[in-house]
């Protein structure tokens, strides 16, 4: 079976004609467990959680609209899963815990994109990168993905390593792999699972999330995997996944891990 479990309506409606093009393009690319995961900070419902200039410019819809969208998506019989993609918001647990408990999600995919007040994979915020340590930014990063897997507040991790999106990486490569060493121990000890998502692809790091020896020490420490597209247009959907399918495989994967309602099933991975 295939998966593709993070994907985004925001350059379009909340409206079923424009949901219905990502499901045909997943039901025409044989993906099986297909799911929406709008960006959280759009919501209402989140600015006691993640707020600042850049996000609440962007901050326009309501929780109960999406919750319709859904509903109407079901009563047309469309199998989609309702989720959302969580800003990890360090100090802020207990407002991300309620805001979780608040709806009937499928599966929640939490995500990280700012390090302190920097926002690491936005153009906006690019030049940032020539005037920060590289290190010290990675670290502040990984920091994060740990004590995100330590709060257990989520299903999936998305995209694990986005902090390379625009290929500053650091040349110290013990550095490196202790970063990875630690971030993939506090996910085998939580309910995470991690996906292979294949929007680096589409970035000018033109590479898979995450990086071969990252994903190597997930499978080693026993960490489940899904397969995502990240699309934020329909013909996205399921873009290159013959190469996510192929790294799974190329580190010893032969399953995913699927939700309903919480719920989590393991399957095995298609071709």
């Amino acid at each position: 079976m295939l998966t593709d479990y993070h994907n985004h309506l925001e350059r379009g409606t909340l409206s079923l004609q424009y949901l219905k093009q990502f499901t045909d393009q997943a039901t025409a690319k044989g993906i099986e467990h297909f799911g929406i995961s709008e960006h959280a900070y759009h919501f209402y419902q989140t600015k006691n959680i993640l707020s600042n200039p850049w996000v609440d410019a962007r901050r326009y819809y309501d929780m109960e609209d999406y919750k319709s969208l859904f509903h109407q998506a079901w009563d047309n019989g469309i199998d989609v899963k309702m989720s959302i993609e969580m800003d990890y918001t360090p100090g802020k647990h207990e407002e991300m815990a309620e805001f979780i408990r608040g709806y009937d999600f499928d599966y929640v995919i939490g995500s990280i994109h700012w390090v302190g007040d920097f926002g690491i994979d936005l153009g906006e915020f690019k030049h940032e990168w020539e005037l920060r340590d590289i290190k010290e930014t990675y670290k502040g990063y990984f920091d994060q993905v740990v004590t995100l897997a330590q709060s257990n507040l989520f299903d999936i991790i998305g995209h694990l390593d986005l902090v390379k999106i625009f290929n500053y990486v650091p040349t110290d490569e013990q550095f490196l792999l202790e970063q990875y060493e630690r971030a993939t121990t506090a996910l085998a000890n939580s309910k995470t699972c991690v996906e292979i998502s294949t929007a680096g692809l589409r970035k000018p790091v033109g590479k898979l999330y995450p990086d071969p020896r990252l994903l190597k020490l997930c499978y080693q420490k026993g960490v489940p995997i899904v397969l995502s597209s990240d699309a934020h247009v329909p013909d996205d959907v399921g873009r290159d996944f013959d190469e996510a399918i192929a790294l799974a495989r190329s580190v010893g994967y032969t399953s995913l891990m699927t939700f309903e309602k919480g719920e989590r099933k393991e399957v095995t991975l298609g071709k």
